[in-house]
């Protein structure tokens, strides 16, 4: 084969000059007719110009310079349509009118030969070398060429994008751009760049698009693999776990749009970027995307330094959005262990309070129920122990009774020593808070017992309970405590230090509330210290 290679494909005849319709174009044609012919255009394009650069790469790889020579001159022939396409489409020309489409077609006539014509010669060179992948590639590029040609055929062209009809055209073939001619923006495919790695998605309806896409990244050092459309694509993430989505717009099933949609509408999908692939290249489009959330927007045919760096910086982003989701668990976890150790120290309706800004929490109470619980010779006990014994046994107890308080819906405020102190009806009130008291007191005794059983001892407690009001609020700046004061606690904690053992001895308020409940039995009155004479009840049990 020899001569200009563009000559390997006759061009049209001319029979007469043809008129060009200048925008607005004839009846039919309108923006949706130009998004269809560009895109359609670009597709085969975009496989043209793909595969094209991947051979370039491996023919510099293997040093065959005759074989790269010839592939220079297929990828520039393949650059030269993409940028007449881009040229006789531009927007501007949309928004002025002056659209020209039948001299677009003729304009891409002469470059296209020109692939088909190195493709030839490229073909013969890697047979000669017995380079079977190439020749394989070699094919992908001549059907993409002959899908391009075909959609050029004046008829088809005309009747697909509602030109009316045909006019015969000038002939001719714009010269081939010579040997090192220019490369598409940005680089060629060799260019350095630093490896980036990750898990990749292609969303692709065309076969040739997919693939020569997806070795694309994979020769990049991704790991990508290749849906059909949306559903496909859909199916294929709730089972692998991806770092980045390339998905395309116009496609069957299920578009690019509503793939995108139902993506950022899933929470555990809605993290990974994507990036739209696609031959459209409409504002309006791209606007779309991005308010969909999309991460990005690359047109097709792409540059591969373009895309990379897109897809570099894409990963960048997600690396630290989940960087940044890390953190928030790491703090939403330390919250919530301060959140604990909070209600530890205070109610939660006193620490939801400090944290709204509440600097001073005092409370006056009108009537509340305060209960206190203590050991009997509890210092006897301690003294025949070791102090861990002790300590263990009496941290049994009152992680027990620390169980029922959040159970029976009551307040522990404190433990002093071997006294474990706890009211109802504070911090929030509530009509029964004597009832949650006596309820909690015959539990405690229930505790005590099974206590006792477990570890073979006969430990006792004695309880007091009274009802009046009261004041209870936040003491100290730093180790603050919630803590309560007032005649009521007083007395409470004077029933309980003049009860017996195993008894819960309860004053005449806290009687009346507990009679219409409980069976309570009189017990006369009580000499209480600095308090004189009080008449007290033993609670027996409930009724």
């Amino acid at each position: 084969m020899s001569g200009d290679p563009s000559s390997n494909v006759a061009p049209e005849a001319v029979t007469s000059e043809h008129t060009r319709p200048l925008w607005p174009l004839p009846p039919g044609i309108d923006e949706e007719a130009l998004k269809r012919l560009r895109h359609d255009l670009r597709t085969p394009l975009n496989q043209i110009i793909g595969y094209t650069e991947m051979l370039i790469e491996t023919a510099a790889e293997g040093g065959s310079t005759t074989l790269a020579e010839d592939l220079q001159h297929l990828h520039a022939s393949g650059s030269q349509i993409l940028a007449l396409l881009n040229e006789g489409l531009a927007q501007w020309k949309v928004e002025a009118g002056k659209v020209d489409l039948i001299a677009l077609r003729r304009s891409l006539l002469g470059p296209l030969n020109g692939v088909l014509g190195y493709r030839d010669l490229c073909e013969e060179t890697a047979r000669a070398l017995g380079l079977a992948e190439t020749v394989a590639d070699l094919e992908k590029v001549s059907l993409a060429s002959r899908n391009l040609r075909k959609m050029l055929e004046q008829e088809s062209f005309a009747e697909r994008y509602h030109l009316g009809t045909p006019q015969p055209m000038t002939g001719g073939s714009v010269p081939p751009i010579p040997a090192g001619g220019t490369r598409s923006a940005g680089g060629g495919p060799n260019s350095s760049i630093t490896p980036i790695t990750g898990h990749l998605l292609i969303v692709d309806d065309e076969p040739l698009n997919r693939e020569m896409l997806v070795r694309r990244l994979n020769r990049m050092g991704f790991t990508a693999v290749g849906a059909e459309n949306g559903l496909v694509a859909l199916d294929v993430i709730t089972r692998e776990s991806f770092d980045l989505v390339l998905l395309d717009i116009l496609m069957p099933v299920l578009d690019g749009f509503q793939t995108l949609e139902r993506l950022k509408a899933d929470e555990k999908l809605k993290h990974i970027p994507v990036i739209m692939l696609t031959a459209l290249d409409e504002v309006s489009a791209t606007v779309r995307c991005i308010e969909a959330g999309a991460e990005d927007y690359v047109p097709k045919p792409f540059n591969p330094v373009i895309l990379r760096a897109r897809i570099g910086a894409s990963l960048e982003k997600k690396r630290l959005r989940d960087k940044e989701r890390a953190h928030l668990v790491e703090i939403q976890a330390e919250r919530a262990k301060s959140e604990r150790l909070l209600l530890n120290i205070l109610p939660k309706a006193i620490g939801d309070r400090l944290k709204g800004g509440e600097e001073t929490i005092v409370d006056a109470v009108a009537n509340a129920t305060v209960m206190f619980a203590d050991i009997v010779n509890f210092t006897g006990i301690a003294a025949e122990l070791s102090p861990a014994r002790t300590v263990a046994r009496l941290n049994e107890i009152f992680s027990d009774f620390d169980l029922l308080v959040e159970g029976m819906g009551v307040e522990k405020i404190k433990t002093i020593g071997d006294s474990y102190m706890l009211v109802g009806g504070v911090p929030l009130p509530v009509p029964d808070h004597a009832v949650r008291c006596a309820d909690m007191a015959l539990a405690m005794l229930e505790v005590m017992s099974v206590f006792n059983q477990r570890n073979n001892v006969n430990w006792q407690i004695r309880i007091g309970m009274h009802t009046g009001p009261l004041v209870a609020g936040i003491i100290g700046s730093k180790k603050f405590a919630y803590d309560l004061w007032g005649d009521t606690v007083n007395i409470a904690s004077r029933l309980e230090s003049h009860g017996e053992a195993g008894v819960i001895q309860v004053s005449d308020a806290t009687a009346e509330l507990l009679k219409p409940h409980f069976i309570l039995e009189p017990r006369g009155a009580v000499e209480l210290k600095h308090r004189g004479q009080m008449t007290a009840y033993r609670l027996v049990s409930r009724k």
